[in-house]
């Protein structure tokens, strides 16, 4: 778990960064605070983090179908968790050789793969539309 959160940090990092230098750090509201005296701890958590938390959110729950989707991936090739952990990839894996005889063994894992990611995706994309201000919604 705490290399998935060490190979997500760049990433994570390089989109608040982002947003930081494109609409928060320059706005209007962090020059009124500053003109009323507020110190920068204060502009930091009364601004900064409220503004940051919204699109957190959206990266993280658009970031989990592609960590699923890529560990599906690396188990279906034999290179993802230990055989003692369950993976949809690998019961992919087992059920592409005995396709013709039990097709479902390999229908169901697939259809919940595809349903546990779209279903993130839906979410992402909704949680986008409700917390960022600039999609005019």
């Amino acid at each position: 778990m705490t290399e998935a959160v060490r190979s997500a940090a760049p990433t994570l990092r390089s989109a608040v960064k982002f947003v930081l230098l494109t609409g928060v750090r320059k706005s209007e509201f962090i020059d009124a605070n500053r003109s009323l005296g507020a110190t920068n701890r204060s502009i930091i958590f009364r601004e900064l983090l409220p503004n940051l938390v919204a699109p957190i959110i959206v990266y993280v729950t658009l970031a989990i179908p592609s960590n699923i989707l890529f560990e599906a991936a690396l188990s279906f090739l034999g290179l993802g968790v230990p055989q003692t952990v369950p993976s949809w990839g690998r019961q992919l894996s087992e059920a592409a050789q005995i396709f013709r005889v039990a097709w479902w063994m390999m229908l169901f894992p697939g259809l919940f793969l595809f349903a546990t990611t779209l279903s993130f995706n839906l979410v992402g994309d909704g949680l986008r539309d409700a917390l960022d201000p600039r999609t005019g919604r």
